[in-house]
């Protein structure tokens, strides 16, 4: 077996045994800070699909160590080898969806470029897909034969059976390991479910299965999860967050964005928030009720910009002196979304006393409008 870490960059590229005419197989790397791992993955795929016309189609999200220019670097020697290079929008699964979209093959498949994924399994998933039996073919951890290995600390394993169950449970997605990030598919299938995807989040293929409700023909190929050889993992606590927003809104049939489940539940975290500080003002400090309700509500807000910053807009996250200025612009878009709230349940409740529905529906349209106007101005793209 070849030891990952022997391959020396020098060697992509080689010309022997390379199959020539159009690509059947695309590969797409979705990475950030990843350049030590590219060339060593290139190789991988060069030994492991040998007899195979295939194609390697790297997006970075403009990674600040290189990566970009190293795939270029490598495409110069190697035609299979292209890049597409993202700037001004991050996010694992608008990478994929980018990728898959560019490519022409009849097959397309994700992988990570970390190295924990085995690509010898491909030439299996490619011969699965063209015996026209199964739409696509996953690689998983819960199969027998497949282990999460050493890839995987206990924590982040436990959160994996959870949203597993998750998975099964609300979204009837019958697969062993519905949050595996590596798989192949038919690229006519894709295609056909690419409008009902969501460019946010980390699990594309979740939402890919989801999406076809039953209807795509799914074949399991157990794998065994490597340690990561270089760089760090792109996965952080939020993620859960995030994976929870995908969730509902497959669950709600894609009628409300991802992004705005997001945003809700950073706001359901602020009225947590709001009232610790508040209690903490009040009993510690012994503020006047209406000062600690002031203070209490900016801490709120920096919380739910913090948060929103970090999770629902990590693809437009703000740095520097712009996230000085984005946070003013989100102090005074939240002042003005609390007189909307206030002024929709007076309106309604003078209408019609039922308390429980004036409040409710002047929440919502504070909600709204905090999410419009944020993403407008506080988060805008470009």
């Amino acid at each position: 077996m070849v030891s990952i870490t022997s391959i020396e960059r020098s060697e992509v590229g080689s010309p022997a045994g390379r199959v020539t005419g159009p690509a059947e197989l695309t590969i797409v790397l979705p990475t950030y800070n990843e350049c030590k791992n590219v060339p060593i993955v290139v190789e991988l795929l060069d030994k492991a699909l040998a007899g195979v016309a295939w194609e390697v189609i790297v997006v970075d999200d403009n990674s600040p160590d290189g990566t970009s220019q190293v795939t270029a670097d490598i495409a110069q020697m190697d035609p299979r080898v292209r890049i597409i290079q993202r700037i001004g929008r991050r996010g694992l699964s608008g990478a994929c969806i980018e990728g898959m979209l560019a490519s022409s093959s009849n097959y397309v498949a994700v992988m990570d470029a970390d190295l924990q994924h085995d690509e010898s399994l491909l030439p299996k998933m490619l011969e699965a897909l063209r015996s026209q039996d199964y739409d696509i073919c996953v690689a998983s951890r819960h199969v027998e034969g497949g282990d999460v290995g050493t890839g995987l600390s206990s924590i982040r394993a436990w959160g994996s059976n959870l949203a597993n169950t998750l998975a099964r449970d609300f979204l009837k997605v019958e697969l062993s390991d519905p949050m595996s990030g590596f798989f192949m598919l038919r690229r006519d299938r894709f295609v056909e479910l690419a409008p009902r995807l969501s460019s946010q989040g980390f699990k594309i293929m979740l939402d890919i299965v989801a999406s076809g409700k039953g209807a795509l023909r799914v074949k399991e190929l157990p794998f065994v999860f490597r340690e990561r050889q270089h760089g760090e993992s792109k996965l952080d606590t939020l993620v859960t967050m995030d994976y929870l927003g995908l969730l509902v809104s497959k669950i709600f049939n894609d009628t409300i964005s991802v992004r705005f489940l997001m945003y809700s539940m950073v706001g359901g975290t602020g009225v947590v928030v709001h009232l610790i500080a508040l209690k903490i003002l009040l009993a510690t400090f012994g503020l006047q009720f209406g000062l600690a309700q002031l203070i209490a509500t900016f801490v709120a807000m920096t919380s739910n910009f913090f948060l929103n910053n970090r999770l629902t807009y990590r693809d437009r996250r703000l740095r520097g002196l712009v996230w000085v200025r984005g946070l003013l612009t989100f102090y005074v878009i939240c002042s003005f979304g609390i007189l909307a709230n206030v002024g929709v349940a007076e309106l309604i409740y003078t209408s019609k006393p039922i308390w429980w529905f004036a409040g409710a529906a002047g929440a919502l349209m504070g909600a709204v409008w905090n999410y419009v106007v944020s993403n407008a101005l506080t988060w805008r793209k470009g």
